[in-house]
């Protein structure tokens, strides 16, 4: 592997995500860029981010859905890193910090236990796991308009953003993931709409079960797991893990608010402001 093209790749993405300034695909400037070279990438820059002071707070996974797995011509899903500073707490996004987001409503799982070993399964993740919540993933490219394969987004962070989490907490041996319903609404955008009144003429964007994410969000997550073990990474004790998308991500944008009601789990919302 050509370290300083690593390198390289890892300070542009770097510098675009400070600089909000999105970069070609790497793709298309080197045939050799394989996924490899593209979680070396992302390790790199993790490296960085902790040496800022940030702390992990959790994993994500992405391209659950077979009809993005399709999209991306793969056969298994992805993964990223999360960080403290992506935790908008109190649902407010700021858009001007991003380059082009979209917005995911998924189900995040809050571990209680490690998970290692290789051989993680289903069950053991229910039983690592204190509690799962409903949640928003807003993803976001330093790649110029989206134009990624799967080694950008992978290079990319998996595209990850910001997170927002619900206040619902079940334990997951207390209900069904599969059958967990979601459907996402839009709220008019109050930038253009200023004498709309906050919660009216919600748009329906989005709707699917937890059965889209890999059969099983639990599942999922065990994925996650045995994967990261592979390069020897473990799911640590208090960590975050975003499972996977209900749905596809529509754009957002400066003044939408977004409503994701779930079954089960109560509404999440999130603004960007």
């Amino acid at each position: 592997m050509d370290k300083n093209k690593v390198e390289m790749f890892a300070q542009e993405l770097f510098d675009a995500e400070r600089g909000r300034k999105a970069i070609l695909p790497m793709t298309e400037r080197d045939p050799a860029f394989d996924l490899d070279m593209a979680y070396a990438v992302q390790m790199e820059n993790v490296g960085r981010v902790l040496t800022m002071g940030h702390r992990i707070s959790g994993k994500k996974i992405g391209l659950t859905s077979l009809p993005m797995q399709k999209q991306m011509g793969v056969d298994e899903p992805d993964y990223g890193h999360l960080f403290d500073a992506m935790n908008c707490e109190d649902g407010r996004v700021s858009a001007e910090a991003l380059i082009q987001p979209k917005i995911e409503a998924e189900l995040a799982f809050i571990l209680k236990k490690q998970l290692r070993g290789g051989q993680v399964t289903a069950e053991d993740v229910a039983e690592a796991t204190d509690y799962v919540v409903g949640a928003f993933e807003i993803v976001d490219s330093r790649v110029a308009d989206w134009r990624i394969k799967l080694p950008d987004t992978v290079a990319d962070n998996a595209s990850s953003g910001r997170y927002v989490l619900g206040t619902t907490r079940i334990a997951p041996k207390d209900v069904d993931l599969k059958t967990v319903a979601m459907k996402l609404y839009k709220i008019e955008n109050m930038i253009n709409k200023r004498t709309t009144p906050m919660g009216t003429n919600p748009e329906l964007v989005g709707e699917g079960i937890g059965a889209a994410v890999l059969g099983d969000p639990l599942v999922a997550v065990a994925w996650l797991a045995n994967k990261l073990w592979s390069y020897g990474v473990a799911l640590e004790a208090g960590e975050t893990v975003l499972s996977g998308a209900f749905s596809a991500a529509p754009a957002a944008q400066k003044g939408d608010m977004f409503r994701a009601e779930f079954t089960h789990f109560g509404c999440v919302e999130a603004r960007f402001i």
